[in-house]
This record gives structure tokens, C-alpha cells and sequence, in this order.
């Protein structure tokens, strides 16, 4: 079964978006100087390279982004400020759980890309930003994301809304 190119570009741009607003939202309540403050600036920025880059590849290719784009800024920036709130390593742990679901979404995505071969610029896109990705989890687990308060439930909520935040995407 040929992949939905047009579907993985629409939701793959709409997570690096939702990743921005996260990440505008913990800055926003942390501060430039915050614990943590200078890694999150560094994802950000990459984030944004991520997103400007499927933003590019949508207008190339004439994908109309989801419907949901204002939701998913509104949700995004709320989830990174509300971690924040509750402290740096929430903060952090939202970075790991969110990070964990792109890693298992992009790598699914891949096997399909690579199955078909139909789409190596995407493939390649998807591999160079999960790489980025996992560096991004990794980042926050070392500092200190399984120390946030009820990092189990925290951890699987943010997941468990990533995951629907992926099937509504593609679709709307």
C-alpha cells in the first residue's frame, strides 16, 4: 500500500508547529535564565528549522496544513507554560514525552517511506529531524525529566494527547 504523502507532510508539519508553541510557552513562564532555559532555546531553534522546512516542502507541494492549526498553537503554548508552572523538570518530562511519541511516529513513517521508496526526500527529512528528536528526549531526561512530580502519569498524559494530536492532524 503506497504511503499518504500528502497526509504524513500535513501532520509531521503540524507537530513541528505544536512543538514551537510548547517550547514559546515554557520560555515564556521560565525566562531566558531559567534551569533549563539555554537547552530549551536550542530545541526551539531547531524546531523551528524543522517546521520551516516542512512549511517549504507543504508550499512546494501544495499540502494544505490541518485544519486544527489554531487549536494546536493554543494547546501547545498552554501545555509548555502550564509544565513550566510546575517546575523545570515538568517542563523537561513534557520534552521527553512528547519527543518519545515523534521518535515512534516518525520512526512508523519511515518504514513505510522505506517500504515504498516513493519519497526519499521526505525519508531523508524524517530521518535528519528524528535524529534531532531523540537528541531532544535525551536531553531532557538527563536533566532531570523523571525527577517532575508524578512523571508516570505526567509522562503518559502528554503522550497519550500526542498520539490523538497525530490521528486528528492527519485527518483534519
Amino acid at each position: 500500500m503506497k504511503p499518504d504523502i500528502k497526509r504524513m507532510i500535513r501532520v509531521d508539519q503540524a507537530g513541528e508547529f505544536g512543538a514551537t508553541r510548547i517550547y514559546a510557552g515554557q520560555l515564556a513562564v521560565m525566562g531566558d535564565r531559567g534551569p533549563h532555559s539555554a537547552e530549551i532555546t536550542v530545541m526551539a531553534e531547531q524546531e523551528a528549522v524543522h517546521r520551516a522546512k516542512f512549511d517549504a516542502l507543504m508550499a512546494r507541494r501544495g499540502v494544505r496544513p490541518t485544519l486544527l492549526q489554531p487549536f494546536w498553537s493554543t494547546a501547545g503554548y498552554a501545555l509548555g507554560a502550564a509544565t513550566a508552572l510546575i517546575g523545570p523538570e515538568a517542563a523537561m518530562a513534557c520534552t521527553a514525552a512528547v519527543e518519545e511519541e515523534i521518535d515512534r511516529h516518525y520512526s512508523l513513517q519511515l518504514e513505510e517511506l522505506e517500504g515504498d521508496g516513493s519519497d526519499p526526500e521526505l525519508a531523508t527529512m524524517i530521518e535528519e529531524f528524528r535524529e534531532e528528536e531523540r537528541a531532544h528526549r535525551d536531553t531532557a531526561l538527563a536533566a532531570g525529566a523523571e525527577r517532575a512530580p508524578a512523571y508516570p502519569l505526567l509522562s503518559g498524559v502528554i503522550r497519550l494527547g500526542c498520539r490523538v494530536a497525530i490521528k486528528l492532524a492527519e485527518r483534519i
